[in-house]
Formats: C-alpha cells, structure tokens, sequence
C-alpha cells in the first residue's frame, strides 16, 4: 500500500471548495453566541463529591476565557505552545480551550487517571509550557505527584493549581487578577489570531498497545466533525448537551465542549459517573442529548425505574466505543424515551459512522452506521484491494475530520496517496452503506485456519443475564494455532459461572461449535484504557500464561 503522505494543499481545496473546512475557530462561535444569546447559560457544572452546581452564562465564560487568556500569554506562553490540563469535566477546561485559541496556543488534556509513567512521557514530549490541575480529586493529591516530577519536565514553567494556595493557585494567578486591564488584548488576540488548519488540540491515544501517540487536530478538522454531527441528530440551540464522559477524551472534548457553543446550547457537565447522581442532574438540567460508552447507558436503564420520569427529556443517547448488546436497546425502548444511537470513531477523527434516529430502533445493535457528511469508509483486502458488500476486511477512512498528523512522529502519519488512513479496525460494509465493526486487525483469532467472529461471540455472552462484561481472546496452541478465551465480569446478583455454563448457553444459541470458547475465567473487573476500552493487550498476556489440557478435535466441555 502506498503510503505517501496526501498533499495538504490538495486536500484543503477539496474540503473548502465541499464546505467542509470554513476556517472558523471556537473563538469565531463564541462571539457568535455572545451577539445572539450573551445571557443564556453556557455551562452548567457539577461536581459530584461535593454536590456543587456551578453556572456560567457566554457573557460569563467570555470575561473568564479572555482573563485566563491574557494572564497565560503574561506568564510567557507563545503561539504554538502547549498548554496542558489533567482536570475533571469541568468549565475550567473550556475557558482554558477559550483561552488558549485567543493567544495560539495549542490545549492539551490529559486523563484524570494518568499517573507518573504517563504523565513524565505526555509532559516531555508535548513540551508543555503550563499544567493545570486539581489540589484533590477522588481523594489523590495531583500537587504532590507533579511537584516529585518537575526535575523531569524542563519545560514546564508553571503548574497552576485549582484549590491550590500562594503562587501555584490556579484562581490567584489567573482569575483573581485583572490581567486583561493590564495589556491591550485586542491587539494580543489579533496578534496571535490562528487560521482554521493552525493545531488548537492534542490528545494522546491511551492506545492498547505500545507508546502514546499525540494525535493533532486543527478547528478545521474538529468542526468538520462537530458540525455534521449535531445536524445528522437533528440538534439545535433548544437541546441541552449532558456531558459525564471525560473531556480529556475526544468524545468529551468534542461534543460536551464544542458542540455546545456551536450550537449556542448550554453543556451540563459532570465530573464523576456516579448513575444515581446523572438521574438527578437530567431531571434538573433536562438535557436532550449525551454521547457515552455503552456501561453509562446500562446504568441508566437499569436505575431508570426507581426514577420515574426523570429521564423524559433525554432523546438521544450515542454509544460508542464498543457494540450495543441488543437486550440493552430494546430493555432501553422499554423503559426510556430515548432513541439510542450507536456510532464508531476514533481519536484521529472524532465520530466518523453513525446510525440515523430516522431507523428502526433495532438497527443500533447490529450495526454502527453511515459514515458522516464529508468522510468515506472502505474496506479492504490485505493488499489495500476494496472488498464487496458483506466481506469482512481491514476499514479505512478518510475525509474532513481526518487528523493532520502524530506530534513529532511524522513517519506514523500512514496516510496513503489517496487520502485513506488505516484504522486498524476489521468491519464489513453491507450494501446501504452501513458498516459494522467485527474486531481489531490485532484482535483476530484464528483456531484451526478458521477465523472467529470475535464481536458476534461477544454480543451473545452480552445477552447472558449473569455477564456483565466480556472480552475474548486467543491463547497460543501449538496444534491449532490459537484457542479461544473468554474473561467476563459478573452482575452483581451472580457469584461464578463455569464454562460448561457458558458452552451451553452459546449452543442453545445455535452458534457454530468452531466459536465456542475453552477457557472461561470470572474477574472482578476489566483492565480498561482511560477511556473504557478494554485492554485486551492485557488479556492476551495473562492468556499466554495459561498451560490447557491439549486441545482436542471433540466438544470443548470433553475438555473443560
């Protein structure tokens, strides 16, 4: 496969000339809403431990965005630098996005749960010039952690710290001082003004394997998302955006930060998933929409009874990040108003298929949707060759939202002549254009030259009333090659289940006695990305480990 990097310039006239690609910042929207709705609540914060609500209306948020701005860029920050942030969901993180776009420089979000190993990496490699981070959250102490690490971050000029006392207070150094009365910051923000292909955002992929990579994207290829999004879910300035997915993950950052002010809605953020909290916050806030992993929209279904009523309002939910089992969209039918949505996307590209509220309800369990206005899908063969409808091969994609490339990696920016990046996602492609996610390229399982169909095994153990979560993968055989493992975690009512038990639900299924797994092992919880992908990276190696009874030809209980 050709894997020449795609021309810029050519693809910018094509994405320009679409209308894909218009140029336009957060900042252009921000003074959008400022002329419209400068009163309407922006933000609506809560933060869960404390049971604290805190709100923020555009006038509000743009006083704020162009104080932190103006005191950044008057403690050395330089267009193009990064400013970066382990925080919450929190409105501090969407002034900081504000700020950072008004003098240049590129915001950085980094997961809550990172701990020193990642942070020492991300730090270093972005060359960070400020952090931002909470005193406390959930009871760990982000100021001790990053002052044992500043001897290994010679870059990093300052550590702003919310909660925090004396100079490293995040409110005194920024909010408290009235540093926008102290330089011209018109002329500042003229100054350092981007264009729509400039990086305002870097995110590193928490990845399943091997070293973070800091995926870049510019307004043009965020907005080239956000925009197609909210109009394929008929979102207007009237629907009020939950937000409780991380926003140091594309997802939060997307939809719960842009979304909202492009829109002109006001984001209703929180920083804890905590279920009954979220049931107390819909009913509060009444929000339209949320977009999260499919384990926030179990919960709610599942706590939706002892709250009647109180989920009314919501009438989109969008699951991604793995498939919806069909028993929770159709139990979701029954108990909600919702229309669920199921969608795939990646860093690289924020949502790029979604399923439309327009189809059967149904349609969310089997399948993750049309690609977006202005991106393409494709599936290949090994040799990049494009399979037909039905096959199941290697997805591509590419488009307006494709990101514009790896900081300082620009080797494994593996786009080819053509403008297709590689996913490293199997899928298949049926003839409306639908896609479905079958696994991960490194995610195959062949047993006996016969390829397993990881996603629909996982689905059925998905319907299963004692399983929770499941992942499958393979085991080093030398006679087969591979066998198959399953590692699954349990509801709360049951305390085991066996592999005979599992063996005999799937063949009641009638499914294929090739797919049936031989080793099953109950946990108390998946290895999972910061995120909420599972690790199966993790899992693949603690299968190595395991010494099975030689495989034999005969039903796997023969050999349980």
């Amino acid at each position: 496969m050709n894997t020449t990097t795609h021309p810029f310039h050519e693809r910018r006239s094509r994405m320009i000339e679409s209308g894909a690609w218009n140029d336009n910042t957060i900042t252009h929207y921000l003074d959008q809403a400022l002329t419209s709705v400068p009163d309407r609540t922006a933000i609506v914060s809560y933060r869960v431990e404390q049971d604290e609500r805190t709100a923020l209306s555009y006038r509000e948020l743009d006083r704020i965005a162009t104080r932190i701005a103006a005191g950044l860029a008057a403690m050395g920050v330089q267009k193009g630098e990064v400013v970066s942030c382990q925080l919450p969901n929190g409105w501090q993180i969407t002034a900081l996005h504000l700020a950072c776009v008004r003098i240049g420089a590129i915001l950085n979000p980094l997961m809550p749960i990172f701990r020193e190993r990642e942070l020492r990496f991300m730090l270093r490699h972005a060359e960070s010039r400020v952090l931002v981070i909470p005193q406390l959250f959930r009871g760990f102490d982000y100021a001790a952690m990053i002052a044992g690490l500043r001897t290994d971050l010679p870059d990093l000029a300052e550590v702003l710290v919310i909660g925090g006392k004396g100079e490293c207070s995040f409110e005194q150094r920024l909010l408290e001082t009235s540093w926008e009365a102290q330089t011209d910051v018109d002329k500042l923000f003229a100054e350092r003004r981007l264009g729509g292909d400039d990086p305002v955002q870097l995110l590193y992929t928490s990845g399943t394997t091997g070293e973070p990579k800091g995926v870049l994207h510019s307004s043009n290829t965020l907005f080239a998302n956000a925009r197609p999004y909210s109009e394929r879910l008929h979102l207007s300035a009237d629907d009020r955006v939950l937000m409780a997915s991380p926003m140091a993950h594309q997802t939060g950052f997307l939809y719960g930060l842009m979304m909202p002010i492009y829109l002109q809605t006001t984001a209703v953020l929180q920083d804890i998933w905590n279920v009954d909290f979220a049931l107390k916050v819909i009913a509060a806030e009444q929000p339209a929409f949320t977009m999260a992993s499919t384990p926030f929209l179990a919960d709610l279904v599942e706590a939706a009874d002892r709250h009647p009523g109180a989920l009314d309002s919501l009438k989109i939910f969008v699951a991604a990040g793995a498939p919806i089992p069909g028993a929770l969209v159709e139990k979701a039918a029954a108990v909600m108003k919702t229309r669920i949505i199921s969608a795939w996307g990646m860093t690289e590209n924020g949502a790029v298929t979604m399923t439309r509220p327009e189809d059967d309800a149904s349609v969310a369990s089997h399948s993750d949707g049309t690609p977006l206005p202005w991106m393409e899908v494709r599936v290949v063969d090994p040799d990049g060759r494009p399979l037909p409808a039905g096959m199941e091969g290697q997805l591509m994609v590419r488009g307006a939202s494709l990101f514009i490339g790896y900081l300082k990696r620009p080797e494994l920016y593996n786009v080819d002549a053509d403008g297709w990046f590689p996913t490293g996602d199997l899928a298949r492609i049926d003839g409306r254009g639908y896609i479905r996610i079958t696994g991960r390229s490194k995610d195959v399982i062949v047993r006996g030259g016969e390829n397993i169909p990881v996603i629909e095994v996982e689905n059925l153990l998905y319907k299963h009333p004692a399983i929770a979560s499941v992942a499958l993968v393979g085991c080093p055989d030398d006679r087969l090659g591979e066998r198959l493992c399953a590692y699954i975690t349990l509801h709360p009512d049951y305390e085991t289940l066996t592999l005979n038990e599992v063996v005999d639900y799937l063949l009641e299924q009638q499914i294929s006695k090739t797919y049936l797994p031989e080793y099953v092992e109950v946990l108390t919880s998946m290895p999972q990305t910061p995120s909420g992908k599972i690790q199966k990276f993790k899992l693949r190696e603690q299968a190595s480990r395991l010494c099975l009874a030689p495989a034999r030809r005969s039903h796997p209980r023969e050999h349980s």
